[in-house]
């Protein structure tokens, strides 16, 4: 075992699946997270392609599936309700609009974080205030007071990445927001919600509602063109503001799930953006997830990507004896071509609801090309050679 000392900035989604790697690589994991617990509800999350391989090589599959919102499929409907389009769960083999692994974001966090508390510090509560690397190191000063050294620290902060914007630079030079913002919050299903996604659209906007599993509840999902400047992600009522005003005149159900607003316990309103960097590391600090590479929710595909990098870059970093300049070019070649692909998908699905621009052609045989590289277009080393402790612990055991 290593005994590399990592820590790691963010404890949604990337954060603690890296914290998963990086423990059974042999790195001691501090995961660091400024909220005071994990965030619950939040959009549903799809894992398709290599993605269910990651999870399946985490161990997880059976905690994930358990924990599924068990869509079965979904409709698009008009305004009286009536069913204009369908898709199914097994659809594509599973990895279709409606993916045949499908989470809530809460739920996945939750999972992840039970599966590392023991093996991982968690810091809650707290951030990085100051930040300083040499050659041999880095030198983290928390919120706390405390200050502490760490042999690498990676950002998996999310798209409004603090790590980023101390190491990096402003958040402007880096954020290309995609015009449209989404919407999020849990309402009592009394709207007769069984198993299938409901979504209506109209002018721009969308309004929807999702199953999940507790079945007395649903999860609303509201879309709707905003420019950057619109959505302040730090002020909640002026969101919720937002949101009502946006959404007035929308037919179907929408009054009804708004109604809900304000009693919602797990509210979350924020911008489409993607993240686009020349390089996802600056010496010792390295970015992963939406922090580096955000492809925005009209990807589909944001915690494949997670998923899928946090395994990369604790195996390139273990790879290379945790040499962070050999480690981090290696994470970025595998990653690189995989993330631009499911930027570039949602990019196209951006456009696809904006009616003033010219809409692509998502039956073309490009397209289908370009959904197979988002879905299946990185190559995921075995790493076999590499300590792993979860073997090593089978080992033993048996």
């Amino acid at each position: 075992m290593s005994g590399t000392r990592v820590l790691v900035a963010g404890a949604s989604i990337a954060g603690p699946a890296l914290a998963h790697w990086m423990h059974r690589r042999g790195a001691e994991v501090t995961v660091v997270e400024r909220a005071a617990a994990l965030r619950p509800g939040g959009q549903a999350v799809d894992a398709r392609g290599a993605t269910k391989e990651v999870i399946r090589r985490m161990g997880l599959d059976p905690a994930i599936r358990a924990a599924c919102t068990r869509t079965i499929g979904a409709h698009t409907v008009d305004a009286a309700g009536n069913v204009l389009e369908t898709f199914r769960v097994d659809d594509d083999g599973g990895d279709g609009f409606i993916a045949e692994i499908e989470i809530l974001r809460g739920d996945l966090s939750q999972v992840l974080y039970e599966d590392t508390r023991d093996d991982v510090e968690y810091r809650f509560g707290d951030r990085i205030a100051e930040i300083t690397q040499d050659a041999d190191g880095v030198d983290v000063v928390f919120d706390s007071g405390d200050r502490r050294r760490f042999e690498l620290v990676i950002g998996a902060d999310g798209l409004h990445s603090a790590l980023r914007a101390m190491v990096f630079g402003p958040h402007e030079q880096f954020v290309r927001h995609l015009g449209h913002a989404l919407g999020f919050f849990s309402v009592p299903n009394e709207f007769g919600l069984d198993k299938w996604l409901i979504e209506y659209q109209e002018s721009g906007r969308s309004a929807g509602l999702r199953p999940i599993q507790d079945a007395t509840r649903a999860m609303a999902m509201f879309s709707f063109p905003a420019a950057a400047t619109d959505v302040d992600y730090r002020d909640i009522e002026a969101q919720k503001r937002l949101l009502r005003a946006r959404m007035a005149g929308m037919g179907w159900s929408t009054p009804r799930i708004l109604a809900h607003l304000d009693d919602a316990p797990d509210f979350y309103l924020d911008q489409v953006a993607q993240v686009v960097l020349d390089r996802w590391s600056r010496g010792r600090v390295g970015l992963l997830g939406d922090a580096a590479f955000s492809s925005s929710p009209m990807s589909g595909q944001g915690t494949g990507l997670a998923l899928v990098g946090a395994y990369v870059l604790a195996g390139e970093l273990a790879a290379a004896e945790w040499n962070p300049e050999i480690g981090f070019a290696r994470y970025e070649a595998l990653m690189r071509p995989f993330a631009e692909a499911n930027q570039e998908i949602a990019q196209l699905n951006a456009r696809s609801r904006d009616s003033t621009e010219p809409q692509p052609d998502f039956t073309a045989a490009w397209f289908a090309e370009l959904v197979e590289r988002a879905i299946n277009g990185v190559d995921l080393p075995d790493y076999a050679g590499l300590p792993d402790s979860r073997i090593s612990a089978t080992s033993v055991e048996s």
